[in-house]
């Protein structure tokens, strides 16, 4: 006799038949732009971020005419006109709402890496760059202006003009949300844009937590909820790391 209780639906595949926690294929390339003092470019599905560090000798005004004992690192974030499927208009004079909270977010992983105390007298500028968009450019912008970071403390270190190596750890972001009631892990566009919850995790190689940047898109999430992607959004970091590793070096 057959069983009279409807099956369950199955799930709908995503659109490149990923698993739910997998992530899309990374690849990662330093010292791709000669004249900075660091580069590095990441493929990360069809999202393309490339990231430039500038070392100049000075510091902000909040900063200067104090006794220093470190540098500063700021970010700056950015998006061709055609990274997306519209021309998108440049922002010549101010950054926009949406660019000015991501490049904070840049800013404080980056800075949460780097020992400044190595920079004194010093300002980083990581400037990231999206020249495609699918998703998740926030997170291959932290990638990025990392893995430029390290371009930096290798040349620095072998020509002698640094001593020690000035990066405290890894650091990289993944974003994770609920897609028609799943957890998903890095999400492109089309799983963001349904999203009901969607969040960057930025954390470190050891699996300590950096910051988390998002939020609902709909109705409240349960604590647990949000506390298990957090923790889903961690292990896909330093997954996210290894990978990245692999292809740098």
């Amino acid at each position: 006799m057959s069983d009279p209780r409807p099956s369950a639906s199955p799930a709908p595949a995503r659109r490149d038949q990923r698993d739910p926690l997998a992530l899309r294929p990374l690849r990662l390339e330093r010292g791709v732009n000669r004249h900075a003092e660091g580069s590095a470019l990441v493929h990360w599905g069809d999202t393309q971020v490339i990231a430039t560090v500038s070392v100049e000798a000075k510091l902000p005004p909040h900063l200067r005419g104090r006794k220093q004992r470190a540098g500063w690192l700021t970010a700056e974030y950015g998006m061709l006109p055609r990274a997306t499927h519209d021309r998108g208009p440049r922002e010549r004079y101010a950054s926009g709402g949406r660019t000015q909270e991501i490049q904070r977010l840049v800013g404080r992983a980056l800075r949460s890496a780097v020992d400044l105390e190595a920079f004194v007298g010093r300002t980083l500028t990581v400037d990231c760059d999206v020249l495609q968009a699918d998703g998740g450019t926030r997170c291959a912008a932290v990638l990025a202006g990392y893995a430029a970071l390290h371009d930096l403390a290798d040349s620095f270190v072998r020509s002698g003009q640094l001593t020690e190596w000035p990066l405290r750890h890894e650091v990289a972001a993944v974003s994770v949300g609920l897609v028609d009631g799943r957890e998903l892990v890095d999400l492109d566009y089309d799983e963001d844009v349904r999203a009901e919850v969607d969040l960057a995790v930025v954390g470190t190689e050891q699996g300590a937590l950096v910051e988390v940047q998002g939020g609902t898109e709909g109705l409240p999430v349960d604590p647990e909820a949000y506390v298990r992607l957090v923790a889903v959004g961690l292990a896909a970091v330093r997954q996210t790391l290894t990978q990245a590793r692999a292809s740098w070096r």
